[in-house]
Order: C-alpha cells, then sequence, then structure tokens
C-alpha cells in the first residue's frame, strides 16, 4: 500500500507529508499505521478531481518555497523538510524528506535546509541554461527571518560554529547573487503542507 501511494505522491503533493510519514515505519507497521493509510485512500477517493495544472503561456522564472520544523519526529527528534518549486506558476518538483541531523534550533533546522535547497537550484539552473533559458537571482522563500539574516552575515558566530561548513557555502552563494533569500509569512509558506500534517 505504501508503495503505491509513494508512486501516487509524484503527481498528488498534498499527500506527500503523511505518505512519507507512513513510510518511516515500513519495516515494523503497527496497527495505527494501517489506519492512518487507509485514511489517507479515503482522502484520496474523495478528492479524485484534484490535479496539477500546467499553463500553456507561463512565464520562465524558477522560485523555490522552502519549509523545516524544528524536531517534529517524535522518536529521534529530528526536523522535517519540505520544499517545492514552481517555473512560473507550475509546480514541477516537490519533497519531504527527514534531516539527517538533530538541530539545536529553529534557526538551525531552517539554516540546513536552506543551504541543501540552493545546491538544488544551482542543479535546476544549470539544466534550464542546457535548454536556453537563463536564470540569475533565483528567489528562495523561507518563514525564518533569523535564517536569511544568518545567510547574509559573513561573521563566524559562537552559535554558529558547530554548524559544518557544507552549509556555510549558501552564504557564498547568497554573496554572488546565486540565490535570494526572500521572507514570507508562515500562513503564506506553500511548502507548510511537506512538513506538518492538515486537516
Amino acid at each position: 500500500m505504501i508503495r503505491s501511494l509513494l508512486y501516487l505522491s509524484a503527481s498528488r503533493p498534498d499527500i506527500m507529508f503523511g505518505v512519507c510519514m507512513c513510510a518511516r515505519f515500513q519495516s515494523n507497521p503497527k496497527q495505527p499505521h494501517l489506519s492512518f493509510v487507509k485514511r489517507i485512500i479515503r482522502y484520496l477517493l474523495g478528492t479524485m478531481n484534484i490535479g496539477l495544472w500546467y499553463p500553456k503561456n507561463s512565464t520562465c522564472n524558477l522560485i523555490r518555497y522552502s519549509d523545516s520544523d524544528f524536531a517534529g519526529s517524535k522518536t529521534d527528534r529530528k526536523s522535517t523538510n519540505g520544499t517545492c518549486h514552481f517555473i512560473g506558476s507550475a509546480l514541477v518538483s516537490w519533497h519531504s524528506k527527514k534531516q539527517n541531523i538533530v538541530a539545536l534550533s529553529t534557526v538551525e533546522a531552517e539554516y540546513i535546509y536552506v543551504g541543501s535547497c540552493c545546491a538544488q537550484i544551482l542543479w535546476m539552473k544549470q539544466q534550464l541554461s542546457d535548454y536556453g533559458i537563463l536564470l540569475d537571482h533565483i528567489p528562495i522563500i523561507c518563514d525564518n527571518m533569523s535564517a536569511i539574516n544568518l545567510s547574509k552575515n559573513h561573521v563566524q558566530h559562537s552559535k554558529t560554529k558547530h554548524l559544518e561548513i557544507q552549509h556555510h557555502f549558501l552564504r557564498d552563494h547568497v554573496q554572488k547573487g546565486d540565490c535570494v533569500l526572500e521572507f514570507v509569512d508562515t500562513k503564506n509558506q506553500l511548502a507548510d503542507i511537506f512538513t506538518k500534517p492538515f486537516p
């Protein structure tokens, strides 16, 4: 059932968080997990008319929404990251993933994942340039102002020394102008459905 739902989540981003949450317990499922999977299937049966829409005359600008919860996993206190890419007004990529490390604050959880988002943005920018679409100053939309300020501040502070070097490459690309971090309110954060359950 989980494999089928994972396949279906490639075209239904609204079930991504729930399916990924169930997939974490695939090796040792319990009765509540089966009940939750059945609930997802009932939701799908009631929303069969919902789908993605790709308009014909869409602009070619790339926007990425990035969100992270803080210590959302009850078992190991790791944060869950969610992201979605838009080319123009068309949603082209999305995912929900648990972080590999335990973040010590909300700022750290967001900052680590925005760094990963920047790497993926650079890859997509290169792919689009192969098709003759040249983009600069690609916005990454984030709902944590402290993570945005940390990416712009090139001074090492005692509170950021423990972050690994791989996460600080975000600062270099923000300075070069490859990525631009922009703030959005949490209620307008589109990637929020990939980090938390919704009613």
